[in-house]
């Protein structure tokens, strides 16, 4: 049997192309080198499957930092609205949480799978599981179909490639594209972990000092070897045993990515406040103010509101300010440098764990080769890619999958146009 679109992989992206595909018309066919469909959905969102992100679209696209313009064209044809309408019409009840973030009301990611499967099963999409893809074909710059790993030649009006970046790879995401475009005649911009937790080498981290220590709504800053600020981002992190991790330390990630190599350095610096609001002398105030309040008590039980136990302690020996010391006893000098690192504590950080650590690939496929409308190769008509294999990424917080199921979708639909002019 020859299909209208053939789309290889089976992940946001992929499913929600053959959607978009089927509703349109066409014969669709998903292949698959892994045993079920939807692997990456079922783990997305700590399994409760974060499915869009309710921000007006401005708010939106600056939540995607790499190449976010570039999604308003496919936002024009299928954006988050329309990904809450669309799994509302197939019975799943969403809710919106903190920052816009839309779950499913029972905060189950397999049933978004589950009711996704069903969608394509009644829309006639068949589809071929453990199957390894080899290579494209190609005919008079348009592509014909593809050659699976064990010789045998499927061929299509039109083909999809939504394989992921190489982030996850156990949900098979290990940049198998990235080959076929190049092949296609595609640019594959450097690729690079985003979305992920951050080293350091800094001597309280490689001891474990604050190991397991998590802080609320404080400011983390990403600066350059020469302490000019590149990004700040305000939340929740904790430390660990190899640096840091949590929410704002995934979305500063890509900027120490970035800063490292552009300096050509092995280190730069990053800086946590605990009070964002709070300037140095506004804080050695206060400190001063609970010094002439409670400066009979040792500085460890005075100071007990200014930071959580292990950290003011931290803090403190840093100062060289001894915890059983009265208060009233510490040097205004001294109160003056706790001011300081409560309101910025600099660290050198190193890296970031590697690319497979991470939640999100950056870099893929350059953006300047596809068209927007169409998600459509400019290079090899017939060929389309949407999701993550392409050069754009975003924060968590449902924004990648926003990108990658309205990527889709916009390429599902374009090419079951595509297929039908060129039916068999």
């Amino acid at each position: 049997m020859t299909y209208h679109t053939i789309i290889i992989g089976g992940g946001p992206a992929g499913l929600m192309a053959a959607v978009a595909a089927a509703q349109h018309g066409a014969r669709v066919l998903i292949v698959d080198k892994g045993k079920k469909l939807g692997r990456k959905l079922a783990i997305s969102g700590g399994g409760r499957c974060n499915v869009t992100n309710r921000m007006e679209q401005r708010e939106l696209i600056e939540h995607i930092p790499g190449n976010g313009r570039f999604m308003h064209s496919p936002f024009s044809i299928f954006n988050n609205e329309d990904i809450i309408t669309f799994f509302e019409n197939l019975g799943i009840e969403l809710k919106e949480e903190d920052m816009g973030r839309m779950f499913p009301v029972n905060d189950k990611a397999m049933t978004v799978v589950q009711t996704l499967l069903q969608k394509i099963k009644e829309l006639g999409v068949d589809t071929r599981l453990q199957t390894k893809v080899d290579s494209l074909t190609f005919e008079d710059g348009r592509v014909t179909g593809l050659k699976l790993d064990n010789g045998e030649t499927l061929e299509a009006g039109s083909v999809i490639v939504a394989t992921g970046g190489k982030s996850v790879p156990n949900t098979g995401s290990t940049g198998d594209g990235y080959p076929w475009a190049e092949a296609a005649g595609h640019t594959i911009t450097e690729l690079y972990p985003t979305e992920v937790p951050i080293t350091s080498a800094a001597s309280f981290i490689q001891e474990k000092t604050l190991q397991g220590l998590s802080l609320s709504n404080v400011a983390l800053t990403v600066y350059t070897p020469k302490g000019k600020k590149i990004k700040t981002h305000r939340g929740d992190m904790i430390f660990t045993h190899f640096g840091i991790s949590g929410p704002i330390v995934l979305r500063c990630s890509q900027y120490v990515v970035k800063a490292l190599k552009k300096h050509e350095t092995g280190t730069i610096p990053m800086g946590l406040s605990l009070y964002p609001d709070t300037n140095v002398e506004t804080m050695f105030q206060n400190l001063a103010e609970t010094k002439k309040q409670d400066g009979a008590k040792a500085a460890k039980n005075a100071l007990k509101h200014v930071a959580q136990e292990r950290l003011l302690a931290f803090f403190l020996e840093r100062c060289s300010i001894p915890e059983s010391k009265p208060l009233q006893e510490v040097s205004n000098d001294a109160l003056r440098r706790l001011s300081q690192v409560l309101t910025e504590f600099r660290f050198d950080v190193n890296g970031t764990l590697s690319i497979e650590d991470a939640f999100v690939t950056g870099g893929g496929i350059s953006i300047k080769e596809i068209q927007p409308k169409r998600m459509e190769s400019k290079m090899t008509s017939g060929l389309f890619f949407c999701g993550e294999i392409l050069d754009i990424h975003a924060y968590t917080g449902g924004f990648n999958i926003t990108v990658a199921f309205s990527t889709g979708y916009t390429a599902g639909q374009a090419a079951a146009e595509t297929a039908g002019a060129h039916s068999f």
